[in-house]
């Protein structure tokens, strides 16, 4: 820390804890577990995330993704609220277990189509879940499409009173003038405005009630065996989207601060964060991008910004918590739709029409899913898609590279010897030549190409291009090479890189061939299929 840092870190803090409060508190109701978790998510998430994170200028929080989560998650165990905070705390301990492992650059691997898919989703989710406060009832129980089944009754019997705060809050955060969004941050305005009209004038608009004051309670472990899986299943969830969502907005900050932020440990430093939460009884969350810009544009610059923010945020929560109460719930309703309207990847949806269609088709499936299924099958789903149209695109091009001569006629090109050796061993040896990483699919066209060739007595297979083979086309390759060794025919390799010939000595390819069957130059290859055809 230094002096000349400390005023801008004090002015960035408390300017995020004034954005963060009625996000706060909107996610916390939305979450199902109430507004006193959600500031206290805020809080617990603020300070220990940036303590121990590895992003100087990123304040944590509650989140639009996480949020839809643990909402669905209270939904099925409203009657065990032990059991959630349970799950809060296991999907720190896996994000603390990322950090630790080292899986921080890997997590920001994931296909850009993937991430598009299911920020979209969970932003459509999120608008979906605001739809019932903006309407003046409760969120429709049951599955998101059972949710979007109910707007029809809901409509038929809107609270008009919740309708007009709800759209006054949405314009409000909407179309507030940015050049005055940086001295007043318009999702505090809309919370006081919205809540001074709903005491004085919109009455019959349900608030939030009554909340506990005071610190938050502390909750033990509650493991029920019988719903290990599930317990699992949801914790996994959170920590991947909480780690994705944080080191997203790392990599954004460190686009605005010209820095570079420590993935592992930042995924360390939200993992001990989600613990806390989960141990106090608060909602769990990640890197929030808004008060992160927020921050850093007010000055921010260290960790001592996003204490500052949480301690803020604390002392408020301390001396407002009867006014808490009076704020109504189509006012955060129409906070959380502006929000979920952000999340929204509207740069692609715009021009989807010009993307490749198998990204258009993986963004779209992911999408779906995180809607209608769950966010782990919606990513499970979007990286396999990607992963098997990255492989066959990867083998298409593979395809196109490879070489191969018999005879006079052929692709390879040959120095003069080695064409003279060629031309005297006529069609009696077939070359080929392969470029790049040999995947399953490359081998099993192959296989097919050294299946279909000419009779031949000899092929010379060229693997100097090739700089690894994976288990599942070494296998492939096997079987080809047993089927013409059986057949009478000789196999010599050429220029097999080290990482090559360990696969290959893995499988019974290298033991069938010979040792003395793998050399390193082509003319080599050519002396010796001389040798072998005049020996035959």
């Amino acid at each position: 820390m230094h002096k000349n840092t400390v005023s801008g870190d004090l002015f960035g803090g408390i300017t995020a804890a004034a954005v963060a409060l009625p996000l706060a508190l909107a996610f916390g109701v939305a979450s199902g577990l109430g507004a006193l978790a959600g500031i206290y998510g805020a809080i617990l998430l603020g300070f220990f995330a940036t303590v121990f994170g590895g992003t100087s200028v990123q304040i944590s929080g509650p989140t639009g993704p996480m949020t839809v989560v643990v909402a669905s998650i209270v939904a099925l165990y409203s009657n065990n609220l032990a059991l959630v905070f349970t799950i809060i705390m296991l999907s720190g301990l896996i994000q603390l277990g990322f950090g630790l492992a080292g899986f921080g650059r890997y997590i920001k691997l994931v296909p850009q189509t993937v991430v598009s898919g299911f920020m979209t989703g969970i932003g459509l989710i999120v608008i979906i879940l605001q739809i019932g406060p903006l309407l003046g009832h409760a969120t429709a129980e049951g599955s998101n499409l059972l949710k979007l089944v109910a707007i029809p009754e809901m409509l038929q019997t809107a609270n008009w009173h919740a309708l007009v705060l709800g759209a006054g809050s949405f314009a409000l955060v909407s179309f507030f003038p940015k050049s005055l969004s940086r001295y007043f941050p318009p999702t505090l305005l809309a919370l006081i405005a919205g809540t001074l009209a709903g005491v004085f004038f919109f009455r019959n608009a349900p608030t939030i009630g009554e909340i506990p004051t005071g610190l938050p309670t502390f909750y033990f472990p509650a493991l029920d065996l019988q719903l290990l899986p599930d317990i699992i299943r949801y914790a996994l969830i959170l920590a991947f989207l909480g780690s994705i969502d944080s080191l997203l907005t790392s990599l954004a900050a460190d686009s605005k601060t010209r820095t570079r932020h420590d993935s592992n440990q930042e995924l360390i430093g939200q993992g001990i964060g989600n613990l806390l939460a989960g141990c106090f009884g608060s909602t769990p969350g990640a890197g929030a991008t808004m008060r992160t810009f927020v921050n850093i544009q007010a000055g921010g610059k260290t960790r001592l910004s996003g204490a500052v923010h949480a301690v803020v945020l604390l002392i408020l929560a301390l001396i407002f918590s009867v006014q808490v109460s009076y704020i109504p719930l189509a006012v955060l309703g129409g906070i959380l739709l502006r929000v979920g309207l952000d999340i929204i990847d509207w740069r692609n949806l715009k021009r989807i029409t010009r993307l490749p269609r198998p990204g258009v088709v993986v963004m779209l499936t992911t999408m779906l899913l995180t809607v209608f299924v769950d966010l782990l099958t919606a990513v499970a789903a979007g990286i396999v898609m990607t992963s098997v149209l990255f492989i066959s695109k990867t083998a298409r091009a593979q395809m196109e590279s490879i070489r191969f001569t018999f005879g006079d006629s052929g692709e390879l090109k040959l120095n003069h010897e080695e064409q003279r050796l060629l031309n005297e061993l006529g069609e009696k040896v077939f070359l080929l030549q392969v470029e790049g990483p040999l995947s399953f699919i490359t081998a099993r066209d192959i296989t097919r190409m050294m299946q279909l060739s000419p009779e031949n007595d000899v092929l010379i297979f060229d693997l100097s291009k090739v700089p690894f083979i994976d288990s599942s086309a070494a296998a492939s390759l096997e079987e080809a090479m047993e089927q013409l060794t059986e057949n009478g025919d000789h196999i010599i390799i050429i220029g097999a890189r080290p990482r090559v010939l360990e696969t290959l000595k893995k499988t019974s390819v290298y033991e069938a061939i010979g040792e003395a069957k793998f050399v390193s130059q082509y003319q080599d290859a050519l002396s010796l299929a001389g040798r072998l055809i005049t020996r035959a």
